[in-house]
């Protein structure tokens, strides 16, 4: 009889929640921190390649060592299903035991050599870094698929920078006990006792890296079959593969045998060749932070590009040193801290781009298994080619232009051009990120970086609320791009004053689409008070983006939105809302609302508008509402400072501003006048003006319009001149608002 019983379904290993990733990130800084006394003391650092100089081998020997390292990696492209089946963290764990198990093995390498000699030796050592290499892959394959998995994408730069301050510092200090050490311990049990303690740092790096959540075995469900093909028609990754393959061909070969050439050629002690270390750990303590934040806020490309641009300095640097000097040192230690910063901003900003936008979470195997067999063959090539390189160009000497030549030459100059080569590989790939290199770079130009820098960092300490407010008033105050994502949260923030000065801010800002867009939200939300000031903030921004939302909102069923809406349309000279603006003026009878829809027919400078704005001016009878008025009617004119400065020069002394306008105008008004009475009325209205007759000025200036030649103004500008003359003689000097504006638009007709 059949069996009835359900099959059994293998169940998913559920991913860790980020509550879990971000408890577990602190323990894999810690491991990481262990593990660089490892790599500081063991085969990644200057002092392996020191070590091996002890023992006697030759460069291409040395290239060949340090060649296997990169060589094993391809074995991830052979093992990482079988890595995945395993579990990534199991895989990890058991591998990285295994490696710092091997390590354990050079601590014998002395006895060795004073026993067996020099090639017993050598063949010895290469088996243990053969040993360690091949365990050291297969942990790698395992280790870049778990980081990708308990990392959270969106604060993988802040967790880079994390990682890479206390790991630098751990290094920093690891180098200086380093190389104090070997100065007060020469020979080669200096180095086995270096060695010693980093085999402790990697069984510590394993304990502390059992805490860190994911890695769970792949069920069968979720296996299929490989599909590297997936992943070699990805234009993207390809270029990324050639890209860091032409840096690991420039970089590697260096960075090994740099140290040989600060001794050999620029003459410095060991001891002091481990000390350059330092240099480079503390910029990139100094720096690390800094390129992770960007990195997270602006996009990864930038960060890795700028990378790049500074390490193509080094090698220019590096030759132009001086050598045997007594600042020598100090050059050595200066060009190693630059190197420090621009390998940091590499660093962090190519690893987000791999894990954050190259790679595809669910193939994460077969891609991170072909970049590990890349960058291995590539880095294994590279270090044969560097120590072959140098053993052929021993020969070289001599000075070309009073620059020297030595063997390490060609060294540097192929450094040079497979790093350019490979900024402008990278600088292809699509990212999908806003901003370029450039944008990047401008962004520190623009408005005031420190205050914005500052502000940022007051604005994330600040406790109450009257500091946010404070603070964020400072944001907009610096103008700077950075300051961009604490505005946008401020408008988030629960504390109306803190939104409300966000707004503030946010107006005194360059034009930013984000901002635009946020504002915009905020326009059309249902917090009536922030949507009116937020309608007057798009205006002064200068974004004409916002024209279309400002002309929607002269629909809202508030009168004091539609009013900053007309006002912020006429301010962003957005033209297509005229004919919206002259309608609404001609039926509206809300006087705030004609005010309004008045100043931006005005700033559009609508000619249609004008017997229609001096029809209100003439029924207004608020002094300022009509200073305002007949400012827009001298925007439709033209030249609006000339009026703004004859309106502030009357505040104090009205008679005289008046008077010597007119005076101003005296010449152009008697060669053209029509009537031969125009030079006495404007003696007249000028004398009257002059010894503070303001209402006898007033009636002559009425009296003196007419006889002006029509023909030197066109029709609005006269429909503006003989209303003037009107009310002048009708008014006198009660409302000398005519009287301005008569003179600006007599100014702006002799003009034109």
């Amino acid at each position: 009889m059949p069996s009835t019983a359900p099959a059994t379904v293998e169940p998913l290993p559920q991913e860790p929640t980020t509550v879990e990733k971000l408890q577990g990130l602190r323990w894999s800084i810690a491991a990481n921190t262990a593990n660089t006394v490892f790599v500081q003391y063991s085969f990644f650092g200057s002092i392996f390649v020191l070590f091996l100089n002890e023992l006697g081998l030759s460069k291409s020997e040395m290239g060949f060592l340090l060649s296997l390292l990169p060589f094993a990696g391809l074995l991830s492209l052979i093992l990482a299903p079988a890595v995945a089946r395993f579990g990534y963290k199991r895989t990890y764990l058991t591998f990285w035991t295994a490696r710092t198990v091997v390590t354990a093995f050079l601590l014998l390498t002395p006895w060795l050599a004073i026993t067996y000699g020099r090639d017993v030796t050598l063949i010895y050592v290469s088996v243990i870094v053969a040993a360690f290499s091949i365990l050291r892959a297969v942990g790698m394959t395992a280790s870049m698929p778990w980081t990708q998995e308990y990392v959270p994408d969106t604060m993988r730069g802040k967790y880079t920078a994390a990682n890479n301050i206390f790991t630098s510092l751990t290094g920093f200090v690891a180098v200086s006990a380093g190389g104090y050490l070997l100065s007060k311990v020469s020979g080669l049990p200096g180095f086995i006792a270096l060695i010693a303690i980093g085999v402790l740092a990697g069984f510590v790096s394993v304990w502390f890296m059992s805490f860190v959540p994911g890695g769970a075995p792949m069920p069968k469900s979720q296996r299929r079959s490989r599909d590297l093909g997936a992943a070699l028609r990805d234009r993207n990754f390809l270029v990324y593969l050639a890209g860091v393959g032409l840096l690991t061909l420039a970089t590697v070969p260096l960075n090994s045998f740099v140290p040989l050439y600060m001794q050999e050629e620029i003459g410095l002690a060991t001891s002091s060749v481990v000390y350059l270390q330092m240099g480079t750990l503390a910029s990139a303590v100094l720096s690390s932070y800094a390129w992770g934040w960007a990195a997270d806020r602006f996009g990864s490309k930038p960060v890795a590009l700028w990378g790049l641009a500074l390490r193509s300095l080094l090698p220019i640097l590096w030759m132009a040193m001086p050598r045997s000097a007594p600042y020598s040192l100090y050059s050595a230690v200066t060009i190693a801290a630059l190197m420090g910063i621009a390998d940091m901003g590499w660093g962090i900003g190519s690893a987000r781009l791999l894990y954050v936008r190259i790679v595809p979470p669910t193939k994460r195997t077969d891609y991170l298994a072909l970049y590990n067999g890349w960058v291995g063959v590539v880095g294994g090539f590279s270090q044969l080619l560097g120590g072959r390189v140098l053993d052929l160009s021993q020969g070289i000497q001599g000075s070309i232009l009073t620059v020297p030549l030595h063997p390490y030459v060609p060294l540097f100059a192929s450094g040079l051009l497979l790093t350019i080569s490979a900024l402008v590989l990278m600088y292809r790939i699509r990212a999908g990120e806003p901003m370029g290199m450039g944008e990047f770079a401008g962004i520190f130009f623009r408005g005031n970086p420190f205050l914005a820098m500052s502000s940022m960092i007051r604005y994330h300490l600040a406790r109450n609320e009257q500091a946010t407010v404070l603070v964020t008033e400072r944001l907009g105050q610096a103008k700077s791009p950075l300051a961009v994502d604490e505005l946008l949260e401020a408008l988030t923030d629960p504390r109306f004053n803190v939104r409300f000065e966000a707004i503030v801010s946010i107006a005194r800002m360059p034009p930013d689409p984000r901002l635009t867009s946020a504002l915009i939200g905020i326009l059309q939300g249902s917090e009536l008070a922030l949507s009116a000031i937020a309608a007057w903030a798009l205006g002064r921004m200068g974004d004409h983006r916002a024209c279309e939302p400002l002309r929607q909102g002269l629909d809202s069923d508030f009168k004091s939105i539609q009013a900053h809406c007309a006002r912020a349309l006429g301010a962003l000279n957005c033209q297509d809302a005229a004919p919206i603006l002259l309608e609404r003026l001609r039926t509206e009878d809300n006087i705030g609302l004609l005010m309004a829809f008045a100043s931006a027919l005005g700033n559009l400078a609508v000619s249609e508008a004008t017997n229609d704005i001096l029809g209100l001016l003439h029924r207004t009878e608020n002094p300022g509402a009509r200073l305002e008025l007949a400012l827009s009617l001298a925007r439709i004119v033209g030249n609006e400072h000339i009026f703004i400065n004859l309106a502030r020069a009357s505040r104090e002394d009205p008679g005289t501003a008046l008077a010597q306008a007119l005076i101003g105008l005296r010449t152009r008004i008697e060669q053209s006048a029509g009537n031969p009475n125009a030079s006495d009325l404007l003696d007249q209205c000028a004398g009257a003006f002059a010894h503070a007759d303001l209402d006898a000025g007033a009636q002559a200036l009425g009296a003196l319009i007419p006889s002006l030649p029509q023909e030197r103004f066109d029709e609005c500008a006269w429909t503006i001149l003989m209303e003037c003359a009107r009310r002048l003689e009708q008014s006198g000097a009660e409302h000398l608002e005519y009287a301005i504006l008569a003179l600006h638009t007599m100014d702006a007709g002799w003009r034109a």
